[in-house]
């Protein structure tokens, strides 16, 4: 929780600006009522948008960039529903219960089994409505996997373009729905404050423009769309307690939602449940840093001929582990939840690339040249080099020669081609990092913004990212579990959760 940060603090913190540039027939002035203030033109602002729009109400959309979509123009779009008409095309049987069962066993239990339950109930109407106005998959979908853990039956998709695809379902209605004069919407604007009624209620929004002026917009209900805080190194660590490592996020991704909803009496969850990835080759190590190269380490895709240890110069994880998740999990108990990959010449000589997006020519000159590459001529030598716990890295190394050369590794690992034996030896550094919140607001069944003690703030509602990851993927990365909520949920507030006038 960061109940005890006060609103000026945390407003300041998370960087609360704007700027501002509107489209649409008329102005939005300090007088006009809005049925809808949707702040977020993004993956779950935009659906909020449509479909509150096509009910009659009077909306206004607030997005801080300067174009509509949000992350959908870099994100994969992977989501996944239960009988869709990708499904029925290819005969698949599926239900929602065995959706939500996957849900659940996929995390373990640790996201909101309520959101999770309404997510699977409604994810494949929403997958059906994005067909029906055009949106198509890639040929081979739905699959059972992709990048995580397999569900139990074909129902994971993503269309052509990734996230594109589905950006090309949403920016036109909304444009359409602006051109009729049924949203209204205030490009490079921020959000800057919610003002309240003395009761508590959430009356409407405060917004700056480009030129530092700033506009009060009454609306009867107010939805938090701007996403998460994974662009926010201060505000994600003091959410995760751990540092943000890589910077690659969406830039807008500054959290601002989420110190709205707490400055409105909401609280925050879900850091606990932060997990981070099998790690990922950094720049350097000014965290946030940006990514430099990720390592071929799925044995799904590229079996391992390297040993991976931690600092202390330790295995600790079965290296071809068929499950990703497993391999997450270990990573996330490790000092710094930094590993380094170890081998020797005649590993880099045959196995097969380590590094897809580095040429082979390119690789050598990287060694004792880029922070992350290290090569040595002893494994004491590396062990100094890399800081790396000496003594442990060489038992490291002579215990699983020993398993290879008897076929019987100690961690259970089956593939064991070579043994690290052959000098120069070599160490490429990874970085454990994720680039989403698993931290966000604090949410009830029907979307409204809790406060400490699970009451809802009147008006105040959040969907997607704002509401973190850790709400319906729990501790893990469950396939399909932030697009496809974010979608769904801006569609269920849309459609039918928020109050309009009758």
């Amino acid at each position: 929780m960061i109940r005890h940060i006060s609103k000026r603090t945390f407003l300041k913190s998370a960087g609360l600006a704007a700027g501002a540039l509107m489209i649409g027939a008329r102005s939005a002035r300090a007088t006009d009522g809005w049925d809808v203030i949707v702040i977020g033109g993004g993956t779950a602002g935009l659906p909020t948008a449509i479909f509150a729009a096509e009910r009659g109400a009077r909306v206004l959309l607030i997005e801080k960039s300067g174009v509509l979509g949000g992350t959908l123009d870099r994100s994969a779009g992977q989501i996944a529903g239960a009988g869709t008409v990708f499904q029925e095309a290819k005969s698949i049987a599926d239900s929602a219960d065995a959706h939500f069962a996957d849900i659940m066993r996929i995390s373990r239990g640790t996201c909101d089994p309520v959101l999770a339950r309404i997510l699977a109930d409604n994810a494949g109407a929403t997958i059906n409505w994005l067909a029906e106005n055009g949106f198509t998959t890639r040929d081979n979908h739905p699959v059972i996997e992709g990048a995580h853990e397999a569900f139990s039956t074909a129902r994971y998709l993503w269309g052509p373009e990734g996230g594109r695809s589905i950006m090309k379902v949403l920016v036109p209605k909304t444009e359409a729905a602006v051109a009729a004069g049924k949203i209204t919407a205030l490009m490079h604007t921020g959000a800057v404050e919610l003002t309240q009624s003395s009761d508590g209620a959430v009356t409407g929004v405060i917004t700056e423009d480009a030129w530092g002026a700033r506009t009060e917009h009454k609306g009867r209900n107010v939805v938090l769309a701007s996403g998460g805080c994974a662009s926010n190194p201060a505000m994600f660590e003091e959410l995760h307690g751990v540092p943000l490592y890589a910077r690659v996020a969406y830039p807008y991704s500054q959290g601002k939602g989420i110190a709205l909803g707490v400055s409105a009496g909401g609280v925050v969850r879900g850091g606990e449940k932060y997990l981070c990835n099998s790690g990922t080759v950094l720049l350097d190590n000014n965290f946030p840093s940006p990514i430099f190269a990720s390592a071929a380490t799925d044995p799904r895709s590229r079996q391992p001929w390297e040993i991976i240890v931690n600092r202390k110069g330790e295995r600790f994880v079965r290296e071809d582990h068929p499950s990703v998740d497993a391999r997450e999990h270990a990573l996330l108990k490790q000092p710094g939840m930094r590993s380094w990959l170890i081998f020797d010449q005649e590993i880099l000589d045959k196995a097969p690339p380590l590094l897809p997006s580095v040429t082979p020519d390119r690789l050598p000159g990287l060694f004792n040249t880029h922070p992350m590459f290290t090569r040595a001529d002893t494994l004491a030598g590396l062990a100094k080099a890399t800081s790396i716990g000496p003594e442990a890295l060489v038992q490291s190394v002579a215990n699983y020669n020993v398993g290879q050369a008897k076929g019987a590794d100690v961690f259970g690992r089956t593939h064991l081609p070579l043994p690290i034996a052959k000098p120069p030896f070599y160490a490429v550094a990874q970085q454990g990092m994720t680039i989403i919140s698993f931290a966000g607001l604090t949410v009830d069944e029907h979307l409204r913004v809790t406060d400490e003690d699970g009451a809802p703030i009147p008006n105040l509602y959040a969907v997607g990212e704002v509401i973190g990851a850790g709400a319906t993927s729990g501790n893990a990365y469950t396939n399909g579990m932030l697009v496809t909520p974010a979608l769904t949920f801006g569609r269920l507030l849309g459609q039918r959760i928020l109050p309009l006038a009758t």
